[in-house]
């Protein structure tokens, strides 16, 4: 089992969390080696990446190198062959470092390298997988303008051309678009079938045909790339289908749910970041003669940002857990991707409070931690979509 229950509180390993379950060595070894590089090559460019828009290229192949990029695929193509609780311990300590870096990371391990190793034949695991454990990003290109929440209502078209496919339309909000050599795309081949008709394909970056929008300009994780794709009559062999005709609406549901660890982690991350830095801040700050941490009101603030922050990390952990002993999960996912993230926006909101001025201003991380931590609360499926699909299964469950 990945976790073993033990009678006493189990103190890890950096002394901030007290929790019934002991991860196990493998697990302490990878928090221990992304923790150190959130450290020494994140933290102190995070700032700079932020302001320039810029991504990690160095700090990414290095990942790439220490095995981060490929933590759930199979040995054989690179990867480290772990499960849902080790990616969501790597998110969250190298979100804790840069919350754009633990999305590029993030998405790219649950989204498109995940899906590959699960769903995709031996030959596209050789030519999509291999080379993307060990430097290469890959993207995941699903949202449209018309398309959100709503994945039935994509206008993409794939149109069966002798021995290829031919796609057409625009996808949206596509991270990573500048820097990935692969994307899957999802198109649908017969509208009149909505979510049946849609497949999954996957495209090559760059592509004949394949062109990508300009950068958004967005309120947080803005070491990230994020663009539209707009396909003009993109070839694609038909042995890119990945998965069977029609199972495309599936098998995004399928890794969306793994996403909604991944995304929920990043938030623990960035929580986690902004806690430490109003403790530490609390500590300094002097105010009517004494530490501000000695005031009653800053203690409260701190000590509601840390049991939100140790009851979010639990439900992620729990989460992963049934992912990886292969349990229904789509309750569980949607409820840790909802506390961890409204979790991740009230603590980066109150540690704003407690810095008070310096707060708001870009020579100090908590402004920063504020932004990034709100798209948690929006992508891999806006929280309140997540809500509509927990209150489904406790129906189910009671009916």
């Amino acid at each position: 089992m990945a976790l073993q229950f033990v009678s006493k509180l189990h103190l890890r390993c950096d002394r901030r969390l007290f929790s019934f379950y002991k991860l196990s060595e493998q697990h302490l070894e990878i928090q221990k080696t992304c923790r150190n590089f959130a450290e020494t090559e994140l933290k102190p460019i995070a700032a700079q990446l932020d302001r320039d828009c810029k991504f990690p290229i160095k700090q990414i192949e290095k990942l790439g190198e220490l095995g981060i990029l490929g933590i759930t695929a199979a040995p054989k193509y690179g990867g480290c062959g772990e499960g849902a609780l080790a990616l969501s311990i790597a998110v969250e300590e190298i979100s804790r470092g840069c919350g754009g870096t633990g999305a590029i990371i993030s998405i790219h391990n649950a989204l498109y390298a995940s899906l590959v190793d699960t769903f995709g034949t031996d030959e596209q695991k050789e030519k999509f997988l291999a080379p993307f454990t060990c430097g290469n990003i890959g993207c995941f290109a699903l949202s449209e303008s018309e398309a959100g929440s709503d994945v039935s209502a994509i206008s993409t078209t794939a149109t069966l051309n002798g021995d290829s496919y031919l796609l057409n339309g625009r996808k949206t909000w596509v991270t990573s678009a500048l820097e990935g050599k692969a994307a899957i795309i999802f198109a649908t081949i017969d509208k009149s079938q909505k979510h049946k008709g849609i497949s999954a394909f996957i495209v090559p970056v760059p592509s004949q045909g394949l062109s990508i929008g300009k950068p958004e300009d967005k309120m947080g994780i803005r070491a990230s790339s994020t663009c539209d794709y707009i396909l003009d009559n993109v070839c694609i062999p038909k042995e890119n289908m990945i998965g069977k005709s029609g199972e495309g609406f599936v098998i995004a549901m399928k890794q969306l749910e793994k996403a909604r660890i991944g995304i929920a982690s990043q938030a623990l991350g960035i929580a986690q970041a902004a806690l430490e830095l109003a403790v530490k801040y609390s500590a300094e700050r002097k105010a009517f003669g004494q530490p501000i941490n000695q005031l009653q009101a800053v203690k409260l603030r701190l000590a509601e940002m840390a049991t939100r922050l140790e009851a979010a990390r639990l439900l992620v952990w729990r989460a992963a857990i049934l992912t990886d002993e292969q349990a229904r999960t789509t309750k569980y996912t949607s409820m840790a991707k909802l506390v961890a993230s409204e979790a991740a926006t009230f603590i980066t909101h109150g540690a704003i409070q407690i810095l008070g001025g310096m707060g708001y201003v870009r020579d100090v991380p908590a402004e920063r931690h504020y932004r990034d931590a709100r798209i948690t609360e929006i992508y891999a499926g806006v929280n309140d979509i997540q809500k509509l699909l927990i209150a489904d299964m406790i129906i189910k469950e009671y009916e």
